[in-house]
């Protein structure tokens, strides 16, 4: 029996295992199914918008390029890719995943990126957004601000050296231009004018397309969501996730960490805010070690988030291996980073969650939660108003 059948034949017996679980255990699917789907609601969805948007807008109106020419120098040598990922490298930062995949997909198909280039960028601009590093993750799980540089820069670190690292999966020999500062800013500016031009659109028909691409890719991000957190219900509730959790026990105990650890950690391999907050929890397990596996697990990022990027990318026509690779060594390098940054970045043991930059995100926190579910709303609403005028459109046009 070949591989090819092999592999049918285990998707077909699992596809109808997961039916089975769902006929045996309704309530527990749908509770899963709504409990992902809040998240979507009130959380995902007014974070991820706004920089979807923003992204979709500042690629035609030439912004990409402007950036691409003037970070040129920089990625070209260290990462062997054009300057125009640093642009999705900054936006990664700052929208968190999978806001890197969306982008880089997007310029893909623009064919402002190679296939090879592509993959390759996508594996490390896939980040967490610093909201939820710091205000999430610090200060609500840990209650220690300071324990949000470490995650931070080890985050930060961690995803860099995945870039470093694929940038040996390249056999582009091309060099940096030599076009010298001043002139290349000027030429930036002209490149950036001429894209513009080329994308020769009206204003609104801009930010119709923006939204409506954004929506559409956020309406599949949620079904994710809700898939896996389903999954994590059902597999909780037969005893799988036990059975994992005894297992990964095993392993923390081999390498010198605390075994209750290996409980803690199988929901953040499958939702990531559930699995920092049961590590974190662990308080006779030593800080260290907590801050390790955290950034361990933010570096993973979790099967849900994981899908939702593979599934964008290919949409585009790309191959999500090197994307895969990119997560284990992410998990990897961010744990060894937050193992040494830990012993040179000052932390207590009290709750330190006082400080005017703890409230000062746990202000705009709660302002996200108050506003979050009102900004889906109105958004879905202007979605279904230009697909009901897209098609209204359409019709017109074919009967006159």
């Amino acid at each position: 029996m070949n591989q090819s059948k092999t592999f049918t034949y285990l998707l077909a017996t699992g596809s109808v295992s997961l039916v089975a679980l769902m006929v045996c255990y309704p309530e527990v699917a749908v509770g899963g199914s709504i409990k992902g789907l809040t998240i979507w609601w009130n959380q995902v969805f007014p974070a991820l918008f706004p920089f979807f948007v923003l992204a979709e807008l500042m690629i035609s109106f030439g912004v990409v390029n402007f950036a691409g020419i003037l970070m040129e120098p920089l990625m070209r040598p260290i990462f062997r890719l054009p300057g125009i990922g640093g642009f999705v490298l900054m936006m990664g930062v700052v929208s968190g995943f999978p806001a890197g995949a969306r982008i880089t997909a997007d310029l893909y198909k623009d064919k402002k990126l190679t296939k090879s280039e592509a993959e390759r960028l996508a594996s490390f601009t896939n980040f967490s957004n610093p909201l939820f590093i710091f205000s999430v993750t610090a200060v609500q799980f840990f209650h220690q601000a300071s324990l949000g540089i470490i995650f931070a820069l080890s985050h930060y670190l961690g995803n860099l050296c995945v870039g470093l690292t694929m940038r040996f999966f390249s056999k582009s020999k091309k060099k940096t231009s030599t076009i010298q500062v001043r002139s290349r800013f000027v030429y930036a500016l002209e490149r950036m004018h001429q894209e513009r031009l080329a994308r020769n659109q009206p204003f609104g028909k801009k930010i119709g397309d923006a939204v409506v691409s954004s929506v559409s890719t956020l309406l599949a991000i949620g079904g994710f969501i809700a898939l896996f957190s389903m999954l994590y219900q059902l597999f909780l509730n037969i005893g799988a996730i036990n059975l994992l959790g005894e297992v990964l026990s095993i392993c923390f105990k081999w390498i010198g960490f605390s075994p209750e650890l290996g409980s803690a950690v199988i929901p953040g391999l499958f939702e990531l805010t559930i699995g920092d907050k049961s590590v974190a929890e662990l308080t006779s397990v030593p800080l260290i070690e907590q801050v390790v596996v955290v950034s361990g697990l933010l570096g993973f990022c979790g099967f849900s988030i994981q899908a939702q990027a593979v599934s964008i990318l290919s949409q585009a026509g790309l191959r999500s291996r090197l994307f895969l690779i990119g997560r284990i060594l992410q998990m990897i390098y961010s744990s060894i980073a937050a193992f040494f940054l830990f012993h040179v970045f000052p932390t207590s043991s009290g709750i330190e969650t006082t400080t005017a930059f703890s409230q000062n995100v746990s202000a705009l926190t709660h302002h996200a939660v108050v506003w979050g579910p009102t900004l889906t709303f109105v958004m879905l609403i202007i979605f279904i108003v230009l697909q009901l005028h897209r098609v209204c459109s359409h019709s017109h046009h074919l009967n006159g």
